[in-house]
């Protein structure tokens, strides 16, 4: 598998520290508010990531960090009169109900920023101790950037013209205007830790280089988020992380592309914000994901109700794929036929274009195509080749596996009709018998009311609810 690694900015071979196993730390959310459809590209990508590479047959180690203490979590709490605790324990509930609406695995640790304070003190005593950070008289802890010789690699930018763009507040004691903070001494009345230099909380960056330190190693494998973290936060924790440790401290960074409303940048200013939950409220989850993945993770994508609307057509294509499978091999003959063989080999095709688009720096709009030449096919094999059972089964299985590693068609549960809508297509059925069309066009109209679709076929009524 290749992959594009912003660090040295080309596609280059996963070669993972260990064979056969990937170490992944993922930026989480700051928890103080509902994540917006922007955060929700990042956690479907890489979870897409971490679906392939287990697909492919790694072990993965995937870690992904809550921001539990922070000025917007500080803020709420003073506006609600409550503590950072509850607005962070809140919205940690509200993230994981909305990553398993989108289809997001938990990740193997989800470590808290106030659960690993004494790793965060602990690689802010060894930056002073070794020259890199220094404290002030007020408590705050900055890290030197001019002590690290390649600050900028990543955003691929030199110390001197990230300078020239740079501001010194006013009472800023900042040595250097690039100098950012590693820890904030306490303001009256906010939650603080007692550390050697004194009271205070940690910066936004350092937590990210302790808990990957602790959870995966000095050195990992791939570290990813959005495009906008590339610089400063993902470029500080190269900084802070390979002054302490002295290794590199990540061989891949993997970044995801903006999304875009009608043509323009989201933004609270422009009133086109969105959050996972009032989208998912109107269209529902699945379609949310299939548009965040429908476009390479590298692209930027657009976000507008037409393009929702589509990705909700396209999922029902899928489901009916699915749905027409199951019915027909419910119905189908146990002998297979003699071209049966072709026809799986013409399936698996389908399987080596899925594997060769994602083994191509996880190129999910190429995999989703291919699934929908596998549907194409399955479609076309339902309907012209009164299929086996085997047969249906071995494509039911190819589909299966396919739509699991891009976590799409997740409710594949047939729903049972319930006994009263079973009586009233077995009336119809004895109606059609009888010759009576009035009453069962009327019962045909009446499940249609309840959004039970009937479709006549060859082995006989084919039932869906529709979505």
């Amino acid at each position: 598998m290749k992959i594009y690694n912003t660090l040295t900015r080309e596609k280059q071979e996963f070669i993972p520290l260990k064979e056969n196993q990937a170490k992944i730390y993922a930026c989480g959310p700051t928890v103080y508010n509902y994540i917006h459809i922007g955060n929700a590209r990042p956690i479907c990508v890489f979870d897409i990531f971490r679906r392939y590479l287990e697909y492919r047959g790694y072990t993965v180690t995937f870690v992904q960090n809550f921001t539990d203490i922070d000025d917007k979590i500080i803020k709420k709490a003073n506006e609600e009169g409550t503590d950072y605790l509850t607005i962070a324990n809140r919205y940690i509930d509200e993230y994981k109900a909305d990553a398993a609406g989108l289809g997001v695995r938990e990740a193997t640790i989800h470590p808290r920023a106030t659960e690993n304070m004494d790793e965060i003190i602990d690689i802010v005593k060894d930056l002073i101790d070794k020259g890199y950070a220094y404290a002030t008289k007020g408590g705050d802890v900055y890290f030197s950037t001019n002590k690290f010789d390649e600050y900028g690699k990543l955003s691929h930018q030199p110390l001197e013209d990230l300078e020239a763009g740079a501001r010194i507040s006013i009472g800023d004691i900042k040595k250097e205007p690039m100098d950012f903070a590693l820890w904030k001494s306490a303001k009256e009345g906010e939650p603080y830790w007692q550390a050697p230099w004194g009271k205070g909380r940690p910066g936004w960056h350092i937590e990210c280089s302790a808990m990957a330190r602790k959870y995966l190693g000095e050195t990992i494998d791939v570290h990813c988020g959005g495009q906008d973290l590339i610089f400063p936060h993902h470029e500080n924790e190269i900084a802070q992380s390979e002054c302490c440790n002295g290794v590199p401290f990540a061989h891949y960074w993997m970044h995801n592309g903006y999304i875009n409303v009608d043509n323009k940048k989201m933004s609270k200013s422009l009133n086109n914000f969105f959050t996972v939950r009032d989208v998912a409220e109107k269209y529902g989850y699945e379609p949310i994901r299939y548009m965040l993945i429908s476009s390479h993770y590298r692209s930027p994508i657009n976000y507008n109700s037409d393009i929702i609307e589509q990705c909700k057509a396209s999922l029902e294509r899928l489901y009916n794929c699915r749905e027409n499978l199951v019915f027909v091999m419910d119905s189908g003959d146990s002998t297979p036929k003699t071209n049966e063989q072709g026809l799986k080999d013409r399936l698996d095709a389908h399987r080596k274009h899925f594997i060769n688009a994602m083994d191509d720096d996880l190129n999910t709009a190429d995999g989703i195509s291919a699934i929908f030449e596998l549907t194409r096919d399955i479609n076309t094999i339902v309907a012209d080749n009164a299929p086996s059972k085997e047969l249906c089964q071995y494509a039911l299985d190819l589909f299966d596996e396919l739509t699991d590693v891009i976590g799409l068609v997740q409710n594949k549960e047939v729903k049972s009709l319930d006994a009263e809508i079973e009586e009233l297509i077995a009336k119809r059925t004895q109606a059609r018998a009888d010759k009576d069309w009035a009453a069962a066009d009327a019962i045909r109209d009446e499940l249609k009311a309840r959004h039970i679709v009937l479709e006549d076929t060859p082995q006989g009524i084919k039932w869906r609810v529709e979505k």
